[in-house]
């Protein structure tokens, strides 16, 4: 195939390794990668490692893995139907029904990223505003995000965190946190009680891809004086699932509208 003279054959491979990720290969190895694009494994390997250090693609020493960085190549031509924006009108309808602050983050690296709230009042002493990273492990959202993640990449996870004690309830072993996010995968929701701030309850749910993975989480947060923990999942639980089944209906909805 002929080429003008301004082309970079080094772009349209880099961009090649990052579309050989999809809903059916979340994660790849090298030799995956190499076959795929077809490229030599020392090629496909400098890609590769290009992208990991420029935070698009994560991987745990065999396996590579796409990061939420990538949306970022996508931003300038959304129009109007990214998570965040499809997710707002439900989240105002949630805050509106149930009274208490509402956020929707997505995972990144090891911690979560808000990349949306509708507050009712001040209930954290840490700021919380779009792009603010919180420890996943400590958070309802990072729990339901860990939960939903493949088992490999769930062990490299529990082999490298740092569980710092942020309060006196705050999970200390790793074993502990395995044990509460299979509690969290079977029970399809999260519930923190005060581990990540004194006073703070949360409660998440997942927002699922057509893929079926977790594509980010939405919660529900309390003061903890006002709002004890049965009242959360008898009151607050069941709005909270029907807007994620909402948004996750709207995100199907637009996802070909993106493609088209």
């Amino acid at each position: 195939m002929t080429r003008e003279p301004y082309y970079v054959q080094s772009l349209e491979r880099g961009l090649a390794v990052i579309r050989a990720f999809d809903a059916e290969h979340r994660e790849l190895t090298l030799s995956d990668v190499a076959r795929q694009c077809g490229l030599t494994r020392a090629a496909a390997r400098r890609f590769l490692l290009t992208l990991a250090d420029l935070g698009y693609v994560r991987t745990d020493g065999r396996l590579f893995s796409l990061t939420p960085r990538v949306l970022e190549l996508g931003y300038a031509f959304l129009d109007g139907l990214t998570l965040p924006e499809v997710a707002e009108p439900h989240m105002d309808r949630l805050v509106g029904a149930v009274r208490e602050s509402s956020s929707l983050s997505v995972l990144d690296g090891d911690d979560i990223v808000y990349v949306s709230r509708v507050p009712t009042s001040r209930i954290m002493r840490v700021a919380i505003n779009v792009g603010a990273r919180l420890p996943a492990y400590a958070t309802s959202m990072g729990r339901v995000l860990l939960a939903g993640l493949p088992g490999p990449e769930l062990d490299a996870y529990l082999a490298r965190v740092r569980l710092a004690p942020l309060t006196g309830r705050t999970i200390r072993s790793t074993g502990e946190l395995r044990a509460e996010l299979d509690r969290v995968r079977a029970a399809g929701h999260a519930l923190v009680d005060q581990e990540l701030e004194e006073g703070l309850r949360a409660i998440a749910a997942p927002i699922r891809d057509r893929s079926g993975a977790p594509a980010g989480a939405l919660n529900i947060s309390v003061h903890a004086a006002r709002v004890d923990v049965e009242a959360i999942r008898e009151r607050l639980l069941p709005p909270l699932l029907s807007a994620t089944a909402a948004i996750e209906a709207d995100l199907r909805i637009a996802a070909p509208r993106r493609s088209g």
